[in-house]
């Protein structure tokens, strides 16, 4: 599962993509300094692992972790290929959520496309180009389907319905993500990939002074996006770039007490783009490790087993199961057995954030 950041060019994104990563993408003052889609493989801070890693002691311990994506800038008339736009449209459609980051701060030293700073402007400029692309999928789709309507095949009446009323929203200057399908519409819809469909958080990135409270232009994004079912994060990107830069834990720490901070604003732009990806964390704890493991909210005890190996998961039998508040509340695993607290889960199981589990298979 990947998220993808988005935004037009001098934004901010690489500055924020080499805060996340230790990959460091080429940040420049110009448009187009982002040609290839870098990807980075990030970390998700989980206070519970500290938690688990401080009862059990384990030889080493394993975070979850979730894929970013810096993206190259879009212009005004992407959609018509203008810019990098082809290739930044087929790169976008690769990811499954959207971290659209927008200018929320003046500097007269860094260049903005349009000559000024207006984040809802921005916001608009790339949701009408996402728009577009979608609609160029969405009348494609429609020729072919309209045809086959015609010699009354009941699927394709189906499937006619709801792409016209897709296009209509487009048309209104709406997102796909704004129309509610019912299980059987999400089947035609989901195979044609549109773009505005995807899960969206709008990151705000403001100057140091604006780190904890925001300004004037993230009031406007909130009050822009509030009808979007989307979270809005600020975010002082040069300046968590200052922080990634230190080495110590206690320098950085320092640094965020000094802003007023409680922690880097990444760290909760991570665990909100892996909640974005409705991603969660279920935990292996051991001597030789304590694990975290992602899996989609809503999977089963198999698909769970599944991550750590195929076999698991074809020869599942059951799983011991253990709440994180009652590990930590009896402090190990045979305390928790002693009172009663363990569960034997089986194929039906639907896994629970935090659970800590350990598989019984045979293959």
């Amino acid at each position: 599962m990947k998220a993808g950041i988005v935004g037009l060019p001098n934004v901010g994104k690489s500055t924020l993509f080499n805060c996340l990563s230790n990959a460091k993408a080429q940040s420049a003052n110009f448009p187009f300094c982002t040609i290839e889609p870098n990807l980075g493989v990030v970390n998700v801070p989980d206070e519970r692992l500290k938690k688990l890693e401080e009862l059990v002691n384990p030889e080493k311990v394993v975070p979850a972790t979730v894929e970013i994506v810096d993206i190259a800038g879009l212009v005004k008339g992407a959609s018509k290929g203008e810019g990098l736009g082809n290739q930044f449209l087929a790169n976008i459609r690769e990811t499954d959520a959207i971290l659209h980051v927008l200018r929320c701060f003046e500097n007269d030293n860094i260049v903005h496309v349009d000559g000024s700073v207006d984040p809802i402007r921005d916001k608009e400029t790339i949701d009408i180009e996402l728009q577009l692309k979608d609609l160029e999928t969405v009348q494609k789709r429609l020729e072919r389907v309209k045809r086959t309507a015609k010699t009354g095949q009941k699927e394709a009446q189906i499937e006619l319905d709801i792409l016209l009323k897709v296009e209509s929203t487009l048309l209104e200057g709406k997102s796909v993500r704004s129309i509610s399908f019912t299980e059987k519409e999400e089947e035609f819809v989901s195979p044609l990939q549109f773009i505005t469909a995807k899960p969206v958080l709008y990151v705000c990135n403001v100057d140091e002074a604006s780190a904890v409270s925001g300004n004037d232009f993230v009031e406007k994004v909130k009050e822009a996006v509030k009808d979007e079912n989307a979270e809005v994060l600020v975010l002082a990107v040069a300046t968590e770039a200052d922080i990634a830069e230190l080495e110590d834990y206690e320098e950085r720490q320092l640094f965020l007490d000094d802003l007023g901070l409680e922690e880097a604003g990444v760290s909760r732009l991570i665990r909100s783009a892996y909640k974005l990806l409705n991603l969660q964390t279920y935990f292996t704890a051991g001597v030789k490790e304590v694990r975290a493991w992602t899996v989609a909210v809503g999977a089963t005890a198999p698909q769970a087993a599944g991550v750590i190996h195929t076999d698991f998961e074809k020869g599942f039998i059951r799983a011991e199961t253990i709440s994180y508040s009652d590990y930590v509340a009896y402090g190990s695993e045979a305390k928790v057995k002693e009172a009663g607290k363990m569960r034997v889960e089986g194929k039906d199981y639907i896994v629970k954030d935090g659970d800590i589990m350990h598989f019984r298979f045979n293959v």
